[in-house]
């Protein structure tokens, strides 16, 4: 699923189309509702539905003028470092598929030789076994924490900055 973004009035194509799947549109979407929405005079609501929601011409031209001084500022930058820091401090979470054993044992897994197949070095150390993977935790029995599977970068944000400034106003479908 995505998120299209579409410009009312498109002064250039930048300002005809912004596309991000749902991965990178919620946290870019809850970056603005956070920094911006009191001062620009939003209040973010349908940011996370593609139902037609969005910005007139004056509100998505102030938004862009405000991300426009952060990135430049750094502020942006420093809000993706305390986010990616806050990804990593997540805790892990057990391998649904594995059940935290680290070895995949069932029909599926047996099949593609998963309970034998000899792990990489590093995962030995960490695990103190040679053998015995499951394809969904790399044969540690963990995963990363479902949220860092959304992702913030700068990018994206002068990607969008960038839209805003030339949309003429959005829609989000």
């Amino acid at each position: 699923m995505g998120m299209d973004i579409y410009g009312k009035k498109p002064t250039t194509d930048k300002g005809e189309y912004f596309r991000n799947n749902v991965w990178w549109w919620r946290p870019l979407a809850d970056f603005c509702i956070e920094r911006y929405a009191d001062e620009v005079g939003f209040d973010g609501e349908g940011w996370h539905f593609n139902d037609g929601r969005g910005l007139n011409a004056t509100k998505a031209k102030k938004l862009a003028r405000l991300m426009r001084d952060d990135l430049d500022n750094g502020s942006v930058l420093m809000y993706e470092l305390a986010y990616r820091e806050k990804m990593a401090e997540l805790p892990r979470q057990v391998c649904k598929i594995c059940d935290g054993t680290g070895i995949r044992t069932d029909k599926v897994g047996v099949d593609m030789g998963q309970p034998t197949k000899e792990l990489k070095p590093e995962v030995q150390i960490l695990t103190g076994r040679t053998h015995g993977w499951c394809n969904g935790c790399d044969g540690v029995g963990t995963t990363e924490h479902w949220m860092a599977s959304y992702p913030f970068a700068i990018q994206n944000v002068r990607e969008f900055c960038e839209f805003l400034e030339n949309c003429g106003g959005f829609e989000i479908w």
